[in-house]
């Protein structure tokens, strides 16, 4: 019997080549930004469907997969709307995005796929849209998990909290267990420190995607006086921002700021290649991250291919593609939970 994963909200492919390393067959990635076609099929092999899933039937769902095999549904809705920043914004419920989870909802109330994997941030489990989802799954009879992961505990190298939900219909699911203890953290050092050095504001000769963002004269200054894990205290008082200088700013450090080379990284965003929107400084050299760089961290394989050869390309679109992404590990170890669980459960 086959196993057959669609991946909603695929972006450029992280949770779907997880899936794929994983054993996991993915029939079709569905997203509503065409500009991550070209990564998602060109490293997937699989097909991407340009659609809102809000305009998405369960019956055209299930026709993406082929017949008498387990179906699994997954998706990580665009997370902004439960963000603890965007929690603290009374118009958060106008965001068009908020009501993707309930969407999702109804697709598995009109397919029930055997097995639902959904990833988000930790902020949702407060809200009422995840109570509904909870209990539109307890409805149909799903065995239901889920917990938040603190990532370098699955060998991510990113200090990344997600909350990762697991549902069958066939018994009880778990994730698997953490595979990385603190001594064996994947670190910055690990994975970004062999790659040929760049000045900002240039390129590799050798991997176009090894690309940093040109600064401007005054964050060329603070990235020289900051140090590994230091804040823009390490400056010159000249050099400090307006916002540094009144007291609602005054103990907000984590921008503007190096990583360290024997820690984990901060949380990918999709601003990594800007050095003043968090702590995305290079160890050493005085830059921010390369989307290289930035998409290691995301743990996808050097050899996944971002650029296609035909069209120009911006570092903010790829900085959105990258830092958008389900890190390419933690869907591999989601796809792992699931295919132990099938072994348990249907024999293999």
């Amino acid at each position: 019997m086959s196993v057959d994963a669609v991946d909603l909200f695929c972006g450029v492919g992280g949770m779907t080549h997880g899936f794929i390393k994983a054993g996991i067959s993915v029939t079709a990635g569905i997203d509503t930004d065409e500009t991550c076609k070209y990564a998602y099929e060109k490293n997937n092999n699989t097909k991407f469907i340009n659609k809102d899933i809000r305009t998405i039937t369960g019956t055209e769902l299930a026709k993406v997969y082929p017949e008498n095999g387990i179906r699994i549904l997954a998706g990580c809705a665009p997370c902004q709307p439960f963000s603890t920043h965007t929690q603290k914004n009374s118009k958060r419920n106008e965001d068009d995005k908020w009501g993707l989870l309930h969407s999702f909802s109804r697709l598995i109330k009109e397919m029930e796929p055997d097995i639902v994997s959904m990833e988000n941030v930790p902020q949702i489990e407060k809200q009422e849209i995840f109570s509904d989802f909870i209990r539109n799954l307890k409805e149909l009879d799903y065995h239901i998990s889920w917990k938040s992961v603190y990532c370098p505990d699955y060998g991510i190298p990113q200090t990344r909290t997600r909350l990762v939900l697991l549902a069958s219909k066939l018994g009880n699911i778990q994730l698997i267990s953490k595979t990385h203890t603190p001594s064996r953290y994947r670190t910055v050092g690990k994975i970004i420190r062999s790659l040929e050095p760049i000045k900002d504001g240039e390129t590799s000769s050798k991997d176009p995607l090894h690309k940093a963002c040109k600064h401007t004269a005054i964050n060329k200054k603070r990235i020289h006086q900051s140090k590994p894990g230091g804040t823009w205290r390490d400056w010159d008082k000249e050099l400090l921002t307006p916002c540094h200088q009144k007291p609602s700013g005054k103990s907000y450090v984590s921008v503007y700021s190096r990583m360290e080379w024997d820690k984990p990284a901060p949380t990918i965003t999709t601003q990594f290649y800007n050095f003043g929107t968090g702590r995305f400084g290079h160890p050493e050299q005085h830059r921010a991250l390369s989307l290289r760089e930035g998409a290691l961290l995301q743990t996808f394989p050097k050899y996944y291919k971002f650029i296609d050869p035909k069209l120009p390309f911006s570092i903010k679109c790829l900085g959105k593609h990258i830092g958008n992404a389900v890190p390419v590990r933690l869907g591999k170890i989601i796809g792992k939970s699931i295919m132990k669980h099938l072994e348990e459960y249907n024999g293999g």
